[in-house]
């Protein structure tokens, strides 16, 4: 029934960003450059790293024409999925918020969502790890909403992976996939089932 109830409201946020935008007429380093200065370190990681990517996951989505993805929506959201970065502290890729990494997921999604994009506040809500369930959040006591933020869409689903293969501080560098499975093994059964579900949906491995 959770599923369920996720599935509508992501179908209802669709229909929404749909109205607010008519056009789908969207500039994403447009958006950037509002809470970035172009050049700072924070934009050239942020914007280097998010095209990394969106490149990896329209790569997949082209190659997986049976989806019918949205390649417009994924290049727009994955390069807008972590745009909330500048308000946490780390430094070590020129940001100095004052809120804990794990938060910029959340807190770019307010900011999309001011800017008239639900449908893309989606994506940088649910993109952390694999996603973070409600219960996850509640477990580990995460400074995040208690809601559940995990991708739902095929697209939210597809960048949410394709991010896992990138980092901010080795920009350019593609991870391995048994890499990834390593890092992501520290945060439970939860995290890396769903990752090896994606590998088999998008991979075919």
């Amino acid at each position: 029934m959770a599923c369920l109830g996720l599935a509508y409201w992501t179908i209802l946020i669709n229909f929404a960003d749909k109205c607010l935008n008519p056009k789908n007429r969207m500039e994403p380093l447009e958006i950037i450059q509002k809470y970035y200065a172009v050049e700072s370190d924070a934009y050239r990681i942020l914007v280097s790293h998010s095209r990394s990517v969106a490149d990896k996951a329209l790569t997949i989505a082209k190659a997986h024409p049976e989806m019918n993805l949205d390649l417009t929506f994924i290049e727009e959201a994955a390069m807008l999925h972590d745009i909330g970065i500048f308000m946490c502290k780390a430094p070590d890729i020129d940001c100095h918020g004052s809120s804990e990494y794990i938060c910029h997921g959340y807190l770019g999604a307010g900011l999309m969502r001011k800017e008239g994009y639900p449908r893309h506040a989606l994506v940088c809500e649910r993109h952390t790890g694999t996603g973070l369930s409600l219960e996850m959040i509640l477990e580990h006591n995460l400074p995040v909403p208690h809601r559940d933020m995990r991708p739902v869409s095929m697209e939210e689903q597809l960048i949410c992976f394709a991010d896992k293969f990138f980092s901010k501080t080795k920009l350019g560098k593609e991870k391995e996939p048994d890499k990834i499975r390593k890092s992501l093994s520290k945060y439970g059964e939860e995290t890396l089932t769903r990752f090896d579900e994606w590998c088999k949906l998008f991979l075919g491995e």
